[in-house]
This record gives C-alpha cells, sequence and structure tokens, in this order.
C-alpha cells in the first residue's frame, strides 16, 4: 500500500537522530575586526573510515513535480555527507534511521534555503529534492577506498504532498 507524507519543518532538534541541521544558529563570535561573526562547528564531519578524503562538490538538482514520488532510498556507510545549498529555494529532506531500511521509519522535512543537513554515516536519505527552481547545493563527502553508497528500492513507493 503506498504511504502518503507531509513533510515536518527542519530544526535542530527533529533531525537530530539523522544527523546535524547547518545554520547560523546560537552563540556567534565577532571576528575579523568586528566585521564577520562566526557561528562555529557546526557539523560533525567523519570522512576518514578505509583511508577516506573529504571531498567538496557542488551537485545541480533539477526541481520536482508535486508530488514527489520515492521510490529509492540510499545511505553511505563510511561517512557523513553534508548538503548546504546555495540557492534560494526550498528542498525536501527525506530520512530514515541507521541499520536495515525500515520503510514505516521515513521521514520528510522541509527545508529552507538557509538551512543545510550533514546526514551521520549510515542515514538513509534521498537524492536532493528541489523545489521552486534549479538548486545548487555545496556537497561535503567522502572520497577513497570502500563502497560507500548502498542504495534499496522501496516496496511500495512513498509519496510526498506539500
Amino acid at each position: 500500500m503506498t504511504r502518503t507524507l507531509s513533510p515536518i519543518l527542519l530544526t535542530s532538534t527533529n533531525f537530530a537522530p539523522f544527523g546535524d541541521v547547518v545554520e547560523a544558529r546560537g552563540q556567534a563570535k565577532s571576528i575579523n575586526y568586528g566585521q564577520t561573526k562566526r557561528y562555529h562547528d557546526l557539523a560533525s564531519i567523519d570522512t576518514g573510515a578505509k583511508n577516506g578524503q573529504t571531498l567538496v562538490n557542488i551537485f545541480r538538482s533539477i526541481p520536482q513535480s508535486l508530488p514527489v514520488n520515492i521510490e529509492i532510498m540510499e545511505r553511505h556507510p563510511l561517512s557523513s555527507q553534508l548538503f548546504m545549498p546555495l540557492s534560494d529555494n526550498p528542498y525536501l529532506v527525506v530520512v530514515a534511521p541507521k541499520g536495515e531500511l525500515d520503510e514505516s521509519q521515513i521521514k520528510v522535512f522541509l527545508a529552507s534555503p538557509n538551512q543545510g543537513v550533514n546526514y551521520h554515516a549510515g542515514t538513509w536519505h534521498h537524492y536532493s529534492l528541489a523545489l521552486d527552481g534549479i538548486s545548487d547545493f555545496l556537497v561535503v563527502d567522502r572520497g577513497g577506498d570502500g563502497a560507500n553508497c548502498d542504495e534499496v528500492m522501496l516496496s511500495q513507493p512513498v509519496i510526498i504532498e506539500v
């Protein structure tokens, strides 16, 4: 049976089981002679397993038509993966807890253009789901030895309505 989900707002509290929300929050430190505010250490980047190296990429995502059908999920067992939007468009974040994929645990978050996400190693997620226009994302992930991307087809599609 097909499930329909509606996204909830992305906050650091409700996303904590899956990773970090990357946004200018908390206490900022004034640097550069008062010309810059620094929001420090916003995500736990984890790329070192099996001699991995940190990669910095830009992904360009084509906007999705609504409703969105989710048919596949992926995870990176050896590393975290950070997505920081570079465009002024909201986007959807689809995740499920680590371990064997439990399709009943899939959650959907609506992220604003000023919020990035850093998936913890092993967290199931869908690829970028841009809304409202072509969207670029700065992506920090892992390169190196070892298989670091598992994909699973869902037994039934999940439909996301916004």
